[in-house]
């Protein structure tokens, strides 16, 4: 910009191939500029200075100042002296000026303007890079909005390049994950997340194939195992929205924001209620159904019928017949392989740890898994070959056990928690009081 005579498209002055090249640098700006000689006359005017202002190059280069044309008079004479007060002042100088124009109408801009020196370094003119206000506005607010995602956002926020690794990562996702915000960046997700990687990724390919989703979706996943830290099993509130390059003709995917809170307790919560909701109206249909049978088997049959749904695989109940001997009364379902054990009231063949037989013991409940091998310990306990979990617990009647209740899940199940031993005991309860029905007179 030493050169100070000529428009972006006479640039005789600048000669030869530099000159195009300069001509061609000027216009294909996206900010306008206009350019000033030491005496304040206009030596540069690129194509978007006229979009702006609708003064074509031919008539604004080569007037001084902007006085009759692209400023109302009161204000043309300030607005050319903080323009050209760049020339003493280092740095750029941020202004906003009211200017005017062709057809009249006054337009506010922002602009950053910086001196220019001769080749003796003396001052030899500024230019002005400038563009309408509101614009400027909306940069800021997207860089604002962008800066505050990733400093102060309450949610996760990570953006992921197109090829599925993270690219930069704000404070709370990095602590939701477990990890540092730098130690992500680059890396496979599959270094964090154990299980359910495989949804996530396939997520964020159809979102840069085919764009984000209409509304957020959970994942859940297993993240890797950290130092002093199992693995945690997490519920995501997700939701994706497909960045792409505004300078490109055709959009050109350039990655996924991807943000997302951590929802696991309330899923939780919601899915323990609707358990909890759904095993309390399979007692009551089942404490319905059985009122209507007269031999207490098949009423606690029915019992244990409604009782598995979704509760376990095998139920077993086990009727007290002398000293630490219990007898096969009912197991459900009814001709499963293996459920039956000893009928015909042969004394079960349970040894003296047999869990059982510590529920009686205990008047309590037990719990007990399988270690690695699944068949053996179930064949020891002279369980169903499947078997992986169980829950015994004693039935209690008028002050005494009648029986051991066993609950009995396969590998395909979780173990069985407190809150399915809570569960079972109730179970147990109307199981012993329909086992225990005295006869009628």
């Amino acid at each position: 910009m030493s050169a100070f005579t000529g428009s972006a498209r006479d640039t005789a002055s600048v000669p030869g191939a530099g000159g195009d090249l300069l001509a061609a640098l000027l216009d294909g700006m996206d900010a306008a500029l206009c350019a000033l000689d030491a005496g304040g006359t206009v030596t540069h005017w690129n194509r978007e200075a006229e979009r702006i202002l609708g003064w074509p190059a031919a008539e604004a280069v080569g007037r001084r100042g902007f006085d009759g044309w692209a400023a109302r008079s009161a204000d043309a004479e300030e607005t050319l002296a903080r323009l050209m007060g760049a020339m003493r002042t280092p740095g750029r100088q941020v202004h906003e000026l009211a200017l005017l124009r062709k057809d009249g109408g006054r337009v506010l801009v922002r602009s950053q303007s910086a001196g220019v020196r001769g080749a003796d370094g003396r001052p030899a003119g500024v230019y002005c890079a400038f563009s309408e206000v509101h614009v400027q506005i909306d940069l800021e607010r997207s860089i604002a909005l962008s800066e505050a995602l990733f400093d102060d956002a309450p949610w996760g926020v990570v953006l992921i390049d197109a090829d599925l690794r993270p690219a930069v990562v704000n404070g709370h996702a990095a602590r939701a994950i477990g990890t540092g915000r730098t130690t992500l960046l680059g890396r496979p997700l599959g270094d964090v997340v154990a299980q359910g990687v495989e949804e996530l990724e396939g997520a964020l390919q159809h979102v840069l194939a085919e764009g984000g989703p209409p509304a957020p979706a959970d994942l859940w996943v297993t993240l890797a195992a950290a130092p002093g830290v199992g693995e945690r099993r997490r519920c995501w509130r997700s939701g994706f929205v497909r960045l792409a390059s505004p300078l490109t003709e055709e959009p050109v995917p350039l990655g996924v924001a991807w943000l997302f809170q951590d929802v696991t307790r309330e899923r939780l919560a919601a899915r323990e209620a609707d358990r909890t909701r759904f095993r309390w109206s399979q007692l009551h249909r089942a404490g319905v159904a059985a009122a209507e049978y007269a031999d207490p088997a098949e009423a606690v049959a029915v019992l244990l019928d409604f009782a598995l749904a979704g509760f376990a695989d095998h139920g077993l109940v086990d009727r007290v017949a002398g000293a630490r001997r219990l007898t096969r009364a009912v197991a459900s379902p009814a001709g499963a392989p293996d459920a039956d054990g000893l009928g015909g009231g042969f004394p079960q063949r349970y040894g003296p740890e047999h869990p059982a037989l510590q529920a009686w013991d205990r008047a309590g409940s037990v719990r007990v898994d399988a270690g690695r091998d699944a068949a053996a310990w179930a064949a020891d306990r002279h369980w169903p070959a499947d078997t992986a979990h169980a829950l015994c617990t004693a039935l209690r009647s008028r002050g005494r056990t009648v029986g051991v209740l066993t609950f009995l899940r396969t590998a395909a199940r979780g173990a069985f928690d407190r809150q399915d031993a809570l569960y079972a005991e109730t179970v147990a309860a109307r199981v012993a009081a329909a086992l225990d029905v005295p006869p009628l007179p």
